[in-house]
């Protein structure tokens, strides 16, 4: 996996999830279908693990993150998660939440769009995997709920009260984390939590495609407009302006700027290679 210091993801051995890279895409799929692709703590270890990982991997440009069997994920298993967390003392309770927080930080800082295809029940972390996407496909029948209120939790759970507002506002997002009820596909996309509704059995080959089509661009200028979507939310406005100047002159200095210059001159389309 190791390769001169880089990571080589297709030599990854995924064992809590299937990984297939194809055409520098890596498409993640939760796969426990019987149980609507819950997750454990090994998965969200090994989802943490693999995100960090990704900041240094030369073969991976864009990312899909799926669910298999018709649903995206139900969250937080009820029976390997649920369950012994109600046994756990205050500090081993602070480190399980902790570790889940930092699946979605690591998610935020992996240079590579991601784009989250969601069929079906998307709830509870797994609506959260959905949010901490860059981009959301899904399907008028996909059902997304922050349900930690049915539970007897609150509803600021791995960030939501900071992403879920900026993806579709504040007075809808507080409508979901606090009643906990599910926002159906139409509504999602209406709302802008969907980039766009997809037919349930066009839905992989859609996102997939649109994150091959970004892995033929500019990958180095797309994790730098990545790094500032995130970084400008704590910004005044003239400090992100100054912020961007600094991030488009380091991006003028690279070679894709120049073969896309030299491409357009030729009238040819360019390839780019991330440097």
């Amino acid at each position: 996996m190791l390769h001169g210091g880089r990571t080589v993801m297709a030599d990854y051995e995924a064992r809590h999830f299937s990984l297939q890279v194809r055409d520098a895409v890596a498409i993640v799929t939760l796969d426990r279908p019987e149980r609507k692709n819950p997750l454990t703590f090994d998965s969200y270890a090994e989802l943490r693990d693999f995100f960090r990982a990704l900041a240094y991997a030369d073969d991976i440009r864009t990312v899909v993150v799926q669910g298999a069997g018709g649903n995206f994920c139900s969250g937080g298993d009820v029976h390997d998660i649920i369950g012994p967390l109600t046994r756990l003392d205050m500090p081993s309770l602070l480190a399980f939440t902790r570790m889940t927080g930092d699946l979605v930080k690591a998610m935020r800082a992996c240079p590579q769009p991601i784009v989250a295809a969601v069929d079906g029940v998307c709830a509870g972390a797994g609506a959260i995997l959905a949010m901490a996407s860059d981009m959301r496909l899904g399907t008028a029948r996909s059902k997304t709920a922050f349900l930690f209120t049915r539970v007897g939790l609150a509803g600021c759970d791995m960030g939501a009260c900071a992403l879920l507002p900026r993806v579709i506002g504040q007075g809808r997002a507080s409508e979901l984390l606090y009643t906990g009820r599910s926002m159906g596909g139409d509504e999602g996309e209406r709302w802008g939590f969907f980039n766009r509704l997809c037919e349930p059995d066009a839905l992989a080959d859609q996102a997939y495609e649109l994150a091959a089509s970004l892995a033929q661009g500019p990958m180095f200028a797309h994790a730098m407009t990545k790094r500032m979507l995130h970084q400008e939310w704590n910004m005044g406005i003239e400090q992100a302006i100054e912020s961007e100047a600094q991030a488009q002159a380091i991006c003028m200095a690279t070679n894709d700027f120049h073969r896309a210059y030299h491409a357009f001159v030729a009238k040819q389309r360019p390839v780019f290679e991330g440097d």
